[in-house]
């Protein structure tokens, strides 16, 4: 029996989806835990200068978001689907800080000319592609919207 849940709709990920959500999981570990310790400065210069909150707070609230959300990546369990979303959500989130890095000039993580942060921003629709695709969250939606056209006849 079909159920309406995109979560129960979505069919067993491959091989290579399971790896890259493992590899997307594990970098986003690495990132939130870089947040608190070894590269918070670099972190803080890219909160934008408009933000009407603490960039340290920013810094560490961004920080255990990612943690949370590459523990969720790596043992997503029967929420794989909603911690896609959630990931990609939070690649759309943090996107202005990489805009404002860019367009203030702010030089972090190696990204220390015009050309290489504009580069950078091109990646952020990469990342969010790759959340929703290696958790299933895409096949899911689009299984649930041909559901969808299939009830309505």
């Amino acid at each position: 029996m079909a159920s309406k849940n995109p979560v129960l709709t979505v069919s067993k990920p491959s091989l290579m989806q399971t790896l890259l959500r493992l590899l997307l999981g594990a970098a986003l570990l690495f990132a939130g835990i870089s947040h608190l310790t070894f590269a918070r400065a670099e972190f803080l210069a890219q909160v934008p200068p408009w933000l009407p909150l603490d960039g340290d707070f920013v810094v560490v609230a961004s920080g255990i978001v990612e943690i949370v959300l590459g523990l969720a990546l790596i043992y997503p369990g029967k929420y794989r689907v909603w911690v896609g979303w959630i990931a990609a959500a939070f690649f759309v989130a943090v996107f202005p800080g990489n805009i404002s890095q860019y367009v203030n000039g702010i030089d972090g993580f190696g990204l220390n000319t015009d050309e290489a942060r504009l580069t950078r921003l091109f990646f952020q629709p990469v990342l969010l592609i790759w959340a929703l695709w290696s958790t299933g969250a895409w096949q899911a939606w689009w299984a649930r919207q041909t559901q969808k056209s299939l009830s309505a006849r």
